[in-house]
C-alpha cells in the first residue's frame, strides 16, 4: 500500500501546489460512482455550482444536499436520506460547518472516502467550539447577526471575511441567497468520527477568515488526511473550483491516470 508519499495536483491558477502526505492515494480507493456534497453556514446547495459540472464531466453522479441548518441531527438526517439513494461507492464532501455532518454521516458503508473543504472535522463527542477557542478568533465571527434564533452573516463580513477573494458582484449574489441557521445547530456534537476509519482528504484555505487556517491544518493532520493547501478564502469551492474538483476526483479514484 502506498502511503506517506507526496503527490502533486493540477491546480487552478493561484493555487498553492502543496499536497501533503496522508492515508490513501487514488490507486488504493474503490472507484466511486457518486459524489454527495454538503454545504455549511451562510450558504445553500448552490454554493457547489462551480464544482458540480467538473465532476459530472467525468461521469460521476452528483447530488448537492439542501442542508436545513436547523439542528445537527436534522442536518445529518438530510444527508443520510441522500446517501440512501446512492448506488455504489460514494465520496462524501463537506464545506465549512458541514464537516460536522460528514464526520457523523460518513460512517455509512456506501461512503468510500471523505473530503473536507475548509471544514470542521471534530472527533467523536468533541466540543468543537472549545477546540476553536484554542486558536485566534477568525474575523468573520464578529459579523454574525441574529434575528431571534436565526443567525446570518452581515453583508460587510460576507464580502470581506467569507468571500474575500471573489469579485464583489459575485459575492453579493451569494450573500443574497445565504440560508439562515438556527442557534440550536451550533450546540450539536458528533457521536462518531468517520475520518478515523475512512480515507480522508482536506483542502486548507490559507487565506481563510472564517475558520483559522492553522486550525484547519491541525484537523487535517490529526485525521492523517491527504492535504491540499489553496491560497483562497473560505470559499475555495467557488474561487478555485478546479482545484477542489481535482481533490474530490482523487478521492473518487479518478485522478492521476484514471480518466
Amino acid at each position: 500500500m502506498m502511503t506517506r508519499r507526496d503527490l502533486s495536483l493540477s491546480l487552478a491558477a493561484g493555487a498553492a501546489a502543496a499536497l501533503l502526505p496522508g492515508t490513501a492515494v487514488a490507486q488504493d480507493l474503490p472507484r466511486a460512482r457518486n459524489v454527495v456534497l454538503v454545504h455549511g453556514l451562510f450558504a445553500d446547495g448552490s454554493c457547489w455550482s462551480e464544482v458540480i459540472p467538473k465532476l459530472q464531466a467525468v461521469g460521476l453522479d452528483v447530488t448537492s444536499v439542501q442542508n436545513p441548518l436547523t439542528t445537527l441531527e436534522e442536518s445529518v438526517a438530510s444527508t443520510k436520506r441522500v446517501l440512501a439513494r446512492q448506488e455504489g461507492p460514494t465520496v462524501l464532501v463537506g464545506h465549512s460547518f458541514s464537516g460536522m455532518i460528514v464526520t457523523e454521516a460518513g460512517v455509512d458503508p456506501k461512503v468510500s472516502a471523505l473530503v473536507y473543504v475548509a471544514a470542521r472535522a471534530p472527533d467523536a463527542g468533541e466540543d468543537y467550539t472549545a477546540l476553536a477557542k484554542t486558536y485566534p478568533t477568525p474575523p468573520a465571527s464578529a459579523g454574525i447577526v441574529f434575528d431571534g434564533d436565526e443567525g446570518r452573516l452581515s453583508e460587510a463580513a460576507f464580502l470581506k471575511d467569507f468571500a474575500g477573494d471573489l469579485p464583489a458582484d459575485k459575492a453579493r449574489v451569494l450573500f443574497a441567497v445565504q440560508q439562515p441557521f438556527h442557534k440550536a445547530l451550533l450546540a450539536g456534537k458528533t457521536t462518531q468520527a468517520a475520518w478515523r476509519s475512512k480515507p480522508s482528504f482536506y483542502a486548507v484555505s490559507t487565506e481563510d477568515r472564517t475558520i483559522d487556517p492553522d486550525l484547519e491544518r491541525f484537523m487535517a493532520k490529526r485525521m492523517n488526511a491527504r492535504t491540499l493547501e489553496l491560497k483562497a478564502s473560505h470559499l475555495s469551492l467557488i474561487s478555485q473550483p478546479q482545484a477542489v474538483a481535482d481533490l474530490i476526483l482523487e478521492a473518487a479514484g479518478h485522478g492521476h491516470g484514471h480518466p
